[in-house]
């Protein structure tokens, strides 16, 4: 056991004692160090209604503003951070072993790219609502085209290497060109547009590396989450960072539905707020009189909220109240997508967060959910001048079998 005159020093516990402290407080990781060692504000919190809202501070190592995002659940799964691109000027140089994508929120511009001893860069421009993502350690730099500034937001795997690895200056100035994601290819950053199913889940998928415009794109019918969902998955530079964008229809909202950490969802288009709360509350905390530990996040463009912000499942509910759909893209981070957890190479899933309860997955019906819900909903809607569009039928209990489809939302 350690004593409190030396913390060095260590003995054995006595009989009927358990070796250590027993309660301790959690140490920072490699990747908690490095954010504090940058010089830039940490925001830690369940979200922000916009990343506009953030203070920037001076970022000797990118050359621009910024400032880091570490929502609640997310630690060592992935990061965030969000950078100003000087009016007129460009940020410096990098290149890195992990992972990026970037959802431009302010500005336009364009970025280059170039592989070690690649002699021609590869340029790209960019506007508000663009998305894409950065070859792993490819050279590449943010340009700004404007007399304002620009402002990026990025989702990274950077917790995921620095944690492991421990050495930023090998994550930052290691010299290998990693052929199979990124060789200079002319299109390479050229849109596409083609659907295809993706290979686990069978769900809409995108293959392409720049969508120009994420918050207008097209999307594919998806009616997973609430009648009339659109939903894509873009698969982007070879990476393992996962996300999707999805769209709910103005006057219509979410299923409730649970998970445990990851997944962070940026608003892209509308006005709204997500109400999540531990499995433990139950499906209906309001009138089970637990509402008070439920947590709720307003958003508009830029905006953010983590899904399930702290250990075990969440339940987490998400409502547009604008006259604008509420469109919204999830990013997940590497690995931490329910379809792609590790575990043994050919056992059943299922799509839980597609299926009901009762019927063993993780969301709850409509008329299963807490009427508080909808009420608040309808008056949220009303404020805006926009009125519901969900139907009574949705809020019945279907018959036990035979329902037609759709009726059972």
């Amino acid at each position: 056991m350690p004593h409190d005159d030396n913390a060095n020093h260590w003995h054995e516990p006595k009989a009927g004692e358990n070796a250590g402290f027993g309660k301790f407080k959690r140490p920072a990781m490699p990747y908690d160090r490095f954010m504090e060692a940058e010089g830039v504000p940490v925001h830690r919190a369940i979200g922000v209604r916009t990343v506009l809202d953030l203070p920037l501070a001076p970022w000797k190592r990118l050359g621009g503003r910024g400032s880091y995002i570490q929502l609640f659940g997310t630690e060592g799964l992935w990061g965030m951070y969000v950078v100003e691109v000087p009016a007129g000027g460009a940020l410096e140089i990098e290149r890195h072993l992990y992972e990026k994508t970037v959802l431009v929120i302010e500005g336009r511009g364009s970025t280059e790219v170039w592989q070690e001893g690649q002699l021609k860069k590869q340029t790209f421009e960019w506007q508000r609502g663009s998305l894409f993502s950065v070859p792993l350690n490819a050279f590449h730099r943010f340009v700004n085209a404007a007399n304002s500034p620009a402002l990026l937001l990025c989702g990274t795997t950077a917790p995921n290497i620095m944690n492991l690895l421990d050495n930023p200056r090998f994550v930052f100035n290691t010299p290998f060109n990693f052929e199979e994601r990124y060789a200079g290819a002319e299109d390479y950053f050229a849109p596409g547009d083609d659907i295809e199913p993706d290979p686990v889940r069978g769900l809409a998928m995108r293959r392409t590396n720049f969508i120009p415009d994420a918050v207008s794109c097209d999307l594919p019918l998806d009616n997973r989450r609430s009648p009339g969902y659109r939903r894509i998955e873009p698969s982007m530079a070879g990476q393992r960072f996962y996300l999707w964008i999805g769209q709910h229809e103005t006057g219509r909202y979410s299923k409730a539905h649970k998970h445990a950490s990851a997944a962070v969802l940026i608003c892209l288009k509308g006005k709204g707020y997500t109400y999540t709360w531990p499995e433990a509350l139950g499906t209906q905390p309001w009138r089970g009189g637990l509402a008070e530990h439920v947590q709720r996040q307003d958003y508009v463009f830029g905006g953010m909220v983590s899904a399930a912000p702290m250990s075990g499942d969440w339940f987490h509910q998400h409502f547009g109240v604008s006259r604008d759909p509420l469109r919204l893209t999830a990013w997940f981070g590497a690995n931490n997508a329910r379809a792609r957890k590790p575990g043994l190479p050919g056992e059943p899933a299922m799509d839980l967060g597609a299926i009901d309860l009762k019927k063993g997955g993780g969301a709850i019906p409509y008329h299963e959910e807490d009427p508080a819900l909808r009420r608040e909903f309808e008056t949220n809607l009303a404020a805006e001048g926009a009125s519901t569009r969900m139907e009574a039928r949705w809020y019945k209990e279907p018959p036990a079998a035979g329902a037609a489809p759709g009726d059972d939302f």
